[in-house]
């Protein structure tokens, strides 16, 4: 392995969204993470939170997978689980027994709601989380209902990149001598941090209480996005004066002086009236041309289908081609001493479960006996995989 944390081993039980995308963050800068997985797991090559890891395919509904699980603990710095509070302890698998057999181990927990409070065992979702945080109600447009961002701010920002960032400083504590420790991330919280500055900008007075009407949620004239004269879509955030006078300057408002009160909430309404129909007479690139150097801060709203191609994302290497026609992010962010390999493409559930037994002390008699008795599963060679028995419900 290569890359920052080369030399850290993570135990990652299998997960949806937020777990995995812990694991892919610390995999991508050299992590190794030992991925426990299902022995009824599918298959996904191009499953980019499952990227750059190994696989080892436990039945822990046996008490031998449990009793193998905890060998594996032993060896790790950190394990990352994000089931419902209580259901690690009733496989037996709780932070008293794991910092038992291994004090250095760093437990990390991720949930929605937490591992305690009244509806710590509440099913939820990202929009759930967001709604109960309060950064649901600061999403979307004036007089409409709050608009779901999608699941990246509770699931991934909020959630899994907290949860890194947690493991990361609770291990570098047993690096500097300390113990091992539970790190409790929960998304609603995580998300509720995420919003710092909305929640600053509301207790100072300057943020109402009603999505849509602020300078930075889609209120203002000045910070939104314009639909072109192709369909196609160009952002603003020209926040700043210098930034704004350069956005009327290419637009032929500089003599407008409606457009002198920048920050008139009051005159908000009637100037992106008037940004739209200025925006709408040409198609989104000419308008990229036209601002392409100056800073105006506009830009194209690019596509997912457009984006890889942007020359600055192209320059900067921000998207790979894991498997052939398929991309994904590049790992971030970047480090001048120890660069991240690039991604390797997800591991067959099981794939590496000889190797991983090996290497916790297990002997080729006792790895066949795990095998026979299904305790763990090694893929069979040719099964189909999951893009391709998904194909029928392929995106058209």
């Amino acid at each position: 392995m290569t890359g920052l944390l080369a030399g850290i081993r993570v135990v990652e039980f299998q997960g949806i969204g937020p777990g995995p995308f812990c694991g892919m963050m610390l995999a991508d800068h050299g992590a190794d993470v030992i991925r426990i997985e299902r022995p009824d797991t599918r298959y996904d090559p191009n499953d980019a939170l499952a990227r750059s890891r190994r696989s080892i395919a436990i039945d822990m509904k046996q008490p031998e997978g449990v009793a193998l699980v905890r060998r594996l603990c032993a060896s790790a710095d950190a394990i990352i689980e994000g089931y419902r509070p209580g259901v690690m302890e009733r496989f037996g698998l709780g932070p008293d027994v794991l910092l038992g057999d291994n004090p250095r181990l760093v437990y990390g927990r991720i949930t929605g709601w937490g591992q305690d409070g009244p509806i710590a065992q509440r099913a939820g979702h990202d929009i759930n989380y967001l709604a109960v945080s309060g950064v649901l109600s600061t999403i979307g447009r004036a007089g409409e209902n709050p608009v779901p961002p999608g699941n990246y701010i509770a699931d991934f920002g909020g959630g899994g990149m907290m949860l890194a960032f947690g493991l990361i400083a609770a291990i570098l504590r047993v690096k500097m001598g300390g113990k091992g420790q539970v790190v409790d991330a929960a998304m609603m919280e995580g998300a509720s941090l995420l919003a710092g500055l909305t929640w600053q900008l509301y207790s100072g007075g300057y943020w109402n209480d009603a999505n849509g009407t602020n300078w930075l949620d889609g209120g203002a004239h000045f910070y939104d996005t314009y639909r072109c004269a192709d369909g196609k879509f160009v952002a603003v955030g020209a926040i700043e004066a210098p930034f704004y006078a350069l956005l009327r300057e290419r637009l032929g408002l500089t003599d407008d002086r409606a457009f002198d009160a920048q920050m008139d909430y009051a005159a908000w309404p009637a100037l992106k009236v008037r940004l739209a129909e200025v925006f709408a007479t040409r198609t989104r690139d000419e308008w990229c041309k036209l601002f392409e150097d100056v800073d105006a801060c506009v830009s194209p709203v690019m596509s997912l289908g457009e984006a890889p191609s942007h020359p600055q994302n192209v320059a900067r290497g921000n998207f790979v081609e894991v498997l052939p026609g398929a991309m994904q992010p590049a790992p971030a962010p970047r480090f001048s001493g120890n660069a991240a390999a690039a991604p390797r493409p997800a591991r067959r559930p099981g794939a590496d479960s000889d190797a991983i037994l090996r290497e916790i002390g297990l002997d080729d008699e006792e790895a066949a006996l795990l095998r026979e008795t299904g305790v763990v599963k090694v893929p069979d060679e040719g099964a189909d995989d999951l893009l391709t028995m998904m194909g029928a419900s392929k995106r058209r």
